[in-house]
């Protein structure tokens, strides 16, 4: 029995278009970092703050971690006016289905709070449309620690880990998925990330996107 599942947001139940790593790069980028696109792929489902500590000790300037996270959220609420985030095709149905067997969902997410309540807003998720938000700013760590699946038990009311799902599109979704003692693992597709790289992490399921959830809640 699926008690809680909780999903990440960017690239798994959310398109926003890369927006959000092509915001990191340009942050650290203007602090004297020498990081190319693939240093910050190595950071993707991190929390921002941790990602932008290591992605300067690349040339750029250790102090200007906070200086570098505030450019890095002005730039992506720039490029989420420019073009807004919309949910992935099937979320809706997958959120269906996993209430259907009642289920409650949470959405973990490495933004911080003041991000995740843009996102939320922009796409009128702010209606009781999940019933938990976790982010690093309510954790003493991200990914891969599994704090915020935790987090999301106890706002959620769920008591077993066993009857957790959790969902994710990178390697550090499913490390900390499986650090919490979910159990049931699934990394989607549909976040860039190669199937040979996800596959490299504990998982119970690896599908092309959340649309394909539901199959998988068939098999449970």
């Amino acid at each position: 029995m699926i008690t809680l599942a909780a999903l990440d947001i960017a690239g798994t139940t959310v398109q926003e278009g890369g927006a959000v790593y092509r915001a990191l790069h340009d942050a650290v980028r203007r602090h004297g970092s020498t990081a190319e696109v693939s240093d910050v792929a190595h950071w993707m489902g991190a929390d921002k703050r941790t990602a932008i500590r290591a992605l300067l000790t690349l040339g750029g300037d250790p102090t200007a971690v906070e200086k570098a996270f505030a450019d890095f959220e002005r730039l992506l609420r720039e490029a989420y006016d420019t073009t807004p985030p919309v949910p992935m095709p099937g979320v809706v149905e997958a959120f269906a289905a996993l209430r259907d067997r009642g289920a409650k969902i949470a959405l973990t997410t490495g933004f911080s709070a003041e991000v995740t309540d843009l996102l939320l807003e922009r796409l009128g998720w702010q209606d009781g449309t999940v019933d938990a938000v976790v982010c690093t700013d309510d954790v003493p760590a991200g990914r891969p620690a599994p704090y915020m699946v935790h987090r999301a038990m106890e706002r959620t009311g769920a008591l077993r880990t066993a009857d957790v799902l959790t969902v994710g599109d990178t390697v550090l979704d499913l490390e900390a998925g499986s650090n919490a003692g979910a159990g049931v693992v699934v990394g989607v597709l549909s976040g860039g990330v190669p199937r040979e790289t996800l596959a490299t992490a504990p998982h119970t399921h690896v599908i092309p996107s959340v649309a394909e959830l539901t199959d998988v809640l068939a098999t449970l």
